[in-house]
């Protein structure tokens, strides 16, 4: 699927977690428990270092429903009852606004069925999973971007619960640079110094803003500024605007360092997700 995620959904009991292929085998990978027969859900990260692991790694405890990370590359092993099924969603760790680091922060925290966000989530992507698979582009397009996006405030809240508590009015002034953010995405002279004048805070505390959240100032307009160019460029499938044009519209100079940046946020290049996107309107013509 686009966005570089790959969606597995299995019926029955399989041996083991799919992979990314590249296997760390110095890394001991902790072990997945469950002992009732039941749907469960895993999001694999595929990227990280895979070389932070815990020494001596805790066994996870899991139940029907939950939602747990894990590193790709080093894929927990699974004490499961024999008849159960999962459902994986495998995706990069720059779609989710991660650092390589963050993936062993991640592995092995599940977020609980009976959790606020999980009691959400949880029925929302099993459903996604079964209909992202069987959907049309450009269906299928938008539901893998819904899929990616989910994942990315899952993986936000599990790091942030490990985050230093800060006062309540960063919240608010966050929210406010958010918004400016997105007011100023075409400017090509955003920039974190820019931001933290515009708010009177010092870019010190701008990229501790950020960092409790997860993220930092700069990936975090790159990846606004993807989304608005990927939202152009299927609007725009049809004709009228050029790749270049969108992605300087949207403050990319350089439409190589474009180019480069699309396609590791979602697998394909931009003109494969324009002509992807034009193929699928019954209308469209080039």
């Amino acid at each position: 699927m686009p966005m570089g995620l790959d969606i597995v959904v299995s019926g029955t009991a399989p041996a083991e977690l799919p992979g990314a292929g590249r296997p760390y085998p110095a890394r001991r990978a902790h072990r997945l428990v469950a002992r009732d027969s039941g749907e469960y859900l895993f999001v694999g990260i595929r990227g990280g270092s895979g070389a932070h692991g815990p020494r001596q790694p805790e066994d996870v405890f899991l139940g029907p429903g939950d939602i747990c990370f894990y590193d790709a590359h080093g894929p927990a092993t699974l004490d499961f009852p024999e008849r159960f099924r999962m459902k994986v969603f495998l995706v990069p760790y720059e779609s989710l606004g991660l650092d390589a680091a963050d993936v062993a922060r991640l592995a092995g925290t599940p977020v609980p069925r009976v959790s606020r966000l999980g009691s959400l989530l949880s029925p929302f992507l099993s459903e996604l999973a079964d209909t992202a698979s069987s959907s049309l582009p450009p269906v299928s397009e938008l539901l893998a971007w819904n899929a990616v996006n989910v994942l990315a405030t899952l993986a936000t809240e599990r790091l942030n619960r490990d985050a230093t508590a800060t006062p309540d009015a960063r919240t608010p002034l966050r929210a406010r640079i958010l918004e400016f953010i997105d007011l100023h995405l075409t400017d090509e002279d955003l920039s974190p110094e820019t931001i933290a004048g515009a708010h009177h805070i010092s870019a010190r505390y701008l990229h501790r803003l950020f960092q409790d959240e997860g993220t930092t100032v700069g990936r975090w307009i790159q990846r606004r500024r993807l989304e608005e160019c990927r939202r152009d460029l299927m609007i725009r499938a049809r004709g009228g605007r050029t790749i270049a044009a969108v992605a300087n519209r949207w403050g990319f100079m350089s439409a190589t360092h474009f180019s480069r940046v699309f396609r590791a946020a979602y697998g394909m290049s931009p003109s494969e997700w324009r002509d992807a996107v034009g193929r699928a309107t019954p209308t469209g013509h080039r």
